[in-house]
């Protein structure tokens, strides 16, 4: 369900109150765009709304429309920087309850990859590792650079 006001303990509403740092590549008065931490690639991009909504589908359609116009402006810019030919844009919402795409620089065919292609049965997941700093701070002024 949306829920308009900001959630006081979601990660995602405290970067956009800037109560957490961010690397931040783009902001407007309602989306704010920045480097994952734990990227799959260097230059993976959030995208969020400022409003915290829970899901994807609960956006308005204004929101929703705009995430979708900086995420391909965004998309161009790393190809450039990332000196990559494709870039995937996905909503996905199982790990953070605050909508948000991804923007991720395609370095390999199966950097997004579906689960229903794996033939393994049993797969074990880690998490990304996290960026340098130093990484994280020359890519974002690289991508603000290309907008």
């Amino acid at each position: 369900m949306a829920t308009k006001a900001s959630h006081e303990h979601c990660i995602f509403c405290r970067i956009a109150r800037r109560e957490l740092s961010a690397h931040v590549v783009y902001e407007s008065e309602q989306v704010i765009a920045f480097l994952d931490i734990n990227p799959i690639r260097l230059g993976h991009i959030q995208i969020i709304p400022l409003e915290h909504f829970d899901y994807f589908d609960d956006l308005p359609t204004s929101v929703a429309a705009e995430i979708l116009s900086v995420g391909q402006d965004l998309a161009r810019a790393l190809k450039t920087v990332c000196n990559v030919s494709r870039v995937a844009f996905l909503f996905t919402g199982g790990d953070i309850p605050h909508a948000h795409a991804h923007v991720v620089p395609m370095v390999e065919f199966d950097d997004i990859t579906s689960r229903r292609y794996i033939v393994a049965e049993h797969i074990n997941y880690c998490d990304a590792p996290r960026a340098a700093e130093s990484d994280l701070a020359s890519c974002a002024a690289l991508i603000r650079a290309s907008l």
